[in-house]
């Protein structure tokens, strides 16, 4: 089993900004996984936040290879990925991709019939609005819905003033929207309950909350959700089972990014260990290609929220497949991940 990769770059249609940071590019990472003739295939991206960088992701690949060679089968090489502990989970995301893939093509079955969704159906996705002036978020809202989203991630944290001027313009463009308001954590726990009790009382109702506040303090989380009338889903706070346990009754659902938690087979124990502590599912993603959102595409039926927009973010995707520009993804039905080069 040989493991390769390609770096290539991706910008941003418009640049994001977040709470944290302001982001117009990344790079990226293709891997690719080859075993009796087939060849599977992930991607990592680099990000500030987790700590990689190109040169930290292909030096990671390259120790990865002799274990890999070693393996005799995907399952195998799924099992000795996942032993190692060490390896950050951006980078096991992307080879547990390219195994999975490997996986279906063999079997010749989607990967989403390999984590137990035999049957697929078109899901609506979030779409997501950085980080701006009231009046640019009521035009890109408006411009969403018309061309089909029915659901909205609203970016704050940065002037809850405008945050809270920046939800009522969103849902006076957007009225039948639903609304996400994703602050990155950049509240206090007073805060956070302070600027969404004004965006409440100014008539605006909230799907769901995530991560209001900087992770860390689950007991602040619970303070913060015994006092919020939406859903409270945790991102950073959940990265592995452990979280998701310890977070049962202090929210109401956790964020599952594969790139989080190292990949699809940690994914489906998170996914497991939420249902088991009363939580819901939230599907999130880095801005990626279609490449690297697919694996968490093929996991939507297991989410009661869906935001998997990282492709659409792009002024250029080298890869197509998951569909998404009118608001639904869509996937073809090819063994595997599906997705296939420009």
């Amino acid at each position: 089993m040989r493991l390769d990769w390609e770096v290539y770059g991706l910008d941003l249609g418009t640049p994001l900004r977040i709470s944290r940071s302001v982001m117009a590019r990344r790079d990226a990472v293709r891997v690719v996984v080859a075993h009796d003739g087939r060849q599977g295939h992930g991607e990592v991206v680099t990000s500030a936040y987790y700590g990689l960088d190109v040169e930290a992701i292909t030096s990671l690949l390259a120790g990865l290879r002799p274990v890999l060679a070693g393996a005799g089968s995907p399952g195998t090489a799924l099992d000795l990925l996942h032993a190692d502990g060490t390896v950050p989970a951006g980078v096991r995301a992307a080879v547990d991709a390219a195994l999975h893939d490997l996986l279906g093509l063999r079997r010749d079955v989607p990967v989403h019939a390999l984590v137990g969704l035999p049957e697929w159906h078109d899901t609506p996705t979030a779409h997501t609005i950085g980080i701006t002036t009231p009046d640019d978020a009521a035009g890109r809202a408006a411009a969403l819905v018309a061309r089909g989203f029915s659901v909205l991630k609203v970016k704050a944290g940065a002037d809850p003033d405008r945050d809270v001027a920046v939800l009522v313009a969103v849902r006076a463009a957007a009225p039948d929207a639903r609304l996400v308001l994703d602050p990155n954590g950049g509240w206090s726990p007073d805060e956070a309950v302070r600027v969404v009790e004004r965006i409440t009382a100014a008539g605006v109702v909230l799907d769901a909350v995530e991560q209001p506040i900087p992770p860390g303090d689950p007991d602040a989380l619970a303070w913060v959700r015994a006092r919020c009338p939406a859903p409270l889903v945790a991102d950073e706070d959940a990265a592995a089972v452990a979280d998701v346990r310890r977070l049962a009754g202090a929210v109401d659902g956790v964020n599952v990014k594969l790139a989080k938690c190292g990949g699809l087979r940690p994914a489906l124990e998170i996914v497991s260990a939420a249902r088991a502590g009363g939580l819901d599912v939230m599907l999130g993603c880095l801005v990626a290609s279609s490449l690297g959102i697919a694996p968490a595409v093929h996991l939507a039926g297991h989410a009661r929220w869906v935001d998997l927009d990282g492709h659409l973010l792009l002024a250029h995707d080298p890869w197509s497949g998951l569909g998404g520009e009118d608001g639904a993804l869509r996937l073809s039905g090819a063994p595997g991940l599906g997705v296939v080069r420009r």
